[in-house]
């Protein structure tokens, strides 16, 4: 199995390069990993993440330990190029890299260079050479917000060598029961349920948001539509929604914000309607203007506070983003049809705060009933937001557990 699992990886590397030809993407993914000079550190604590989304998932555990710690050196490392080439500099960390390919020569060379003390990575990634590394040299490895579904190779017949991936942790921290009992079938017992640290770092963006005075003077008092990191799927429905409500303004921020992704995005709208942040002069430009488009990277967990309903992207493809950003500021949340493997998306709809919409019929109708039920919709956002405060406290659970073992 190991043989199969090392030859998979190479054959992945070499998928990388020949798509690192035209697109950028995977060109960053390969040259963020060449002849990268590593810093010595008599210790330090690696936290592993594998993007953007995983980062700001641990972050809250990041911040407290770099609080209580500040003499202790901290590397970052990612997985993904829009993880790495956005928090690159973050100052949270004094080293951050793109995780090298995992094979035993990378694991040797990089875990020998950033010698931690402790390896905490968030929700997932399991790499069976430098979790084999860290645990010959008896380093703790903590897996943060894990989750676990049925379906992962973990709990299949030929899972085997991901099962003593899983013997390597020191400890799990999972987000629910659910995988704390899947642990225990096939003999991991070392687990806490502490919950998703995401609800921490939502809450508390939600209780101290940065304000955005142009976000404020395009809303002028009006109600407001919020559609986060959508992708065009996303985007070619509610390209249609916009037109049922003129009296709505809405904003939409892209997943991807290239020219190409922006000017197919305008292709949908009708001229004239809209304008991009980047292209706000002043108050007068914002005249007459029902949507504005985000064209840049970082605003999004503020823009919510903005908004009365939010539409969150990317469950017409592999799965949606941060339904958590907008639940947090008291906003119902609608979304695409591939939620299932995502708790909080399940957990909203349960409670009567999330939508899944499969088409633009069902999105109209769905936006429809909260736009026209005024009392349906700041229910549904009072649930939202009540769902996120019940949820707060991962961070504190997890800290306490590692720093009693000796961090």
């Amino acid at each position: 199995m190991l043989l199969l699992y090392n030859t998979g990886l190479r054959v992945y590397y070499l998928l990388i390069l020949f798509f690192s030809a035209f697109n950028k993407k995977a060109a960053l993914w390969i040259k963020g990993r060449i002849n990268t000079n590593y810093s010595h550190f008599e210790q330090s604590i690696w936290f592993h993440f594998a993007s953007l989304g995983e980062f700001e998932q641990g972050r809250p555990v990041l911040e407290q330990i770099r609080i209580q710690q500040p003499e202790s050196k901290i590397v970052i490392t990612f997985f993904s190029p829009s993880g790495y080439e956005i928090r690159k500099n973050t100052p949270l960390a004094d080293a951050v890299y793109y995780l090298p390919l995992d094979t035993a020569g990378n694991a040797r060379k990089f875990i020998a260079a950033i010698n931690p003390r402790v390896a905490i990575f968030t929700k997932y990634e399991y790499w069976y050479h430098f979790f084999n590394e860290l645990n010959s040299r008896q380093t703790p490895l903590y897996i943060i917000s894990g989750i676990f579904r049925p379906g992962q190779i973990f709990f299949k017949w030929y899972g085997g060598l991901h099962r003593k991936m899983l013997h390597f942790v020191t400890r799990f921290f999972v987000q629910d029961a659910q995988s704390e009992q899947l642990l225990q079938t096939v003999g991991i017992i070392n687990v806490t349920i502490s919950g998703d640290t995401r609800f921490d770092r939502v809450w508390a963006n939600a209780q101290n948001p940065k304000a955005l005075p142009q976000i404020k003077a395009f809303k002028a008092g009006q109600k407001m539509f919020i559609a986060g990191s959508t992708w065009p799927a996303d985007e070619q429905l509610l390209a249609q929604l916009i037109n049922e409500y003129p009296e709505w303004k809405f904003i939409i921020a892209p997943h991807e914000i290239g020219e190409d992704k922006i000017n197919n995005l305008i292709s949908l709208l009708p001229q004239g309607s809209y304008i991009r942040h980047s292209l706000i002069a002043d108050r007068q430009s914002l005249i007459n203007k029902q949507i504005l488009i985000i064209d840049n990277i970082g605003m999004l967990s503020s823009l919510y506070q903005y908004g009365d309903i939010a539409y969150v992207g990317g469950g017409f493809g592999a799965g949606i983003h941060n339904t958590l950003e907008a639940a947090a500021f008291g906003l119902p949340v609608i979304f695409g049809p591939n939620y299932s493997r995502f708790k909080e998306a399940c957990d909203l709809i349960a409670i009567g705060a999330g939508f899944s919409i499969t088409d633009v019929r069902s999105l109209k109708i769905t936006a429809g009933k909260l736009i026209e039920d005024k009392s349906f919709c700041a229910a549904a956002g009072y649930k939202a937001g009540d769902y996120v405060k019940q949820n707060i406290g991962a961070t504190q659970k997890i800290l306490s557990a590692i720093n009693e073992s000796g961090i």
